[in-house]
């Protein structure tokens, strides 16, 4: 009986952790169990000391934030998750972070057992971080979005387009997208009426919340695509266009959405959409293997000369 209770209390611990609010007759479905069972648990976890707090009158349950954080309820596949998360932070893209990381790594580490702890040793001795500059992203910034999202309260940006200008912006927050490089927030934009997606590094200081909204449906299914596609494109409109005399299906596999989209101009030729000023996307349009003719703008042309200059002497 006592094993049963204590595995009722971890299950509906696990489950208050995962959510904001739970209603009580949905946590009392989830463990199989009367709503005074699950009334009874909840003043169990109480005298422990988790600060279950009653919402929806006295209907709901959330667990709030105490004087001292309750331990977290992670299985072993978790741990591991955490773990490695920890350590990609430790030289992520999230300033002022990694020292923080580290000190929760050797905590976690701390309290693991021997065989996860091997498992996430033996990832730390044979992985090597990949480091490079970028911008990074304030972690409280982050937090709040992430808080905002969760709670559907809108947020009053002070924002920085990609000219320098700044502006303000009264947006709902939906989803947080991380390239690996980059932060971005996918929000419906109150002002605009329609989607928006934002660097989260050029969000000036901590946004201010406002009120309450009602989540809309989300624009698309693949929401990292989607965010993809809307940074290509808000590039694109300032970049430049290439013409390949082959047809836009042979060439699509190639192009990866970090150098452009691709436009088909006919069935035979497309043209590729790309950054101007991104010597990258330069040299990968050179690294094609395919013939082009520069569309636009005609400055282009100029750069790809000097650039064909560099390497001829590189070569030479």
């Amino acid at each position: 009986m006592v094993l049963a209770t204590s595995s009722r209390l971890l299950g509906l611990l696990s489950l208050l952790q995962t959510r904001r609010d739970w209603p009580g007759a949905e946590l009392a479905d989830r463990l199989d169990v009367s709503a005074r069972t699950i009334r009874r648990d909840v003043d169990r976890l109480r005298e422990l000391g988790y600060p279950v707090r009653a919402t929806q009158g006295s209907a709901g349950y959330r667990l709030g934030a105490g004087a001292r954080m309750p331990p977290l309820l992670l299985d072993d596949e978790e741990a591991v998750a955490v773990a490695v998360g920890l350590r990609t932070a430790a030289g992520g893209t999230v300033a002022g972070i990694e020292e923080t990381s580290v000190r929760a790594l050797a905590k976690l580490e701390q309290v693991l057992p021997a065989h996860v702890r091997r498992r996430i040793q033996a990832l730390h001795a044979f992985t090597v971080p990949f480091v490079g500059a970028g911008p990074t992203a304030d972690p409280e910034v982050i937090a709040v979005i992430a808080s905002a999202c969760r709670d559907h309260e809108r947020l009053r940006l002070t924002y920085r387009s990609r000219d320098g200008r700044e502006g303000r912006r009264l947006v709902e927050p939906h989803r947080l997208v991380h390239t690996g490089r980059r932060w971005y927030l996918l929000a419906w934009d109150a002002g605009r009426q329609d989607w928006r997606t934002f660097r989260v590094d050029r969000i000036d200081g901590r946004p201010p919340s406002d009120r309450r909204f009602e989540p809309r449906p989300l624009p698309d299914e693949d929401i990292a695509a989607y965010v993809a596609r809307a940074v290509t494109r808000a590039r694109d409109r300032q970049g430049a266009r290439v013409r390949f005399d082959i047809p836009l299906t042979a060439l699509a596999a190639r192009i990866p959405p970090s150098i452009g989209t691709l436009e088909a101009l006919d069935e035979y030729s497309c043209a590729l959409h790309t950054d101007a000023d991104a010597p990258g996307s330069l040299i990968y349009i050179a690294m094609l293997g395919l013939d082009f003719t520069v569309l636009e703008p005609p400055e282009l042309r100029q750069r790809l000369q000097e650039l064909a200059g560099r390497l001829a002497r590189g070569a030479s």
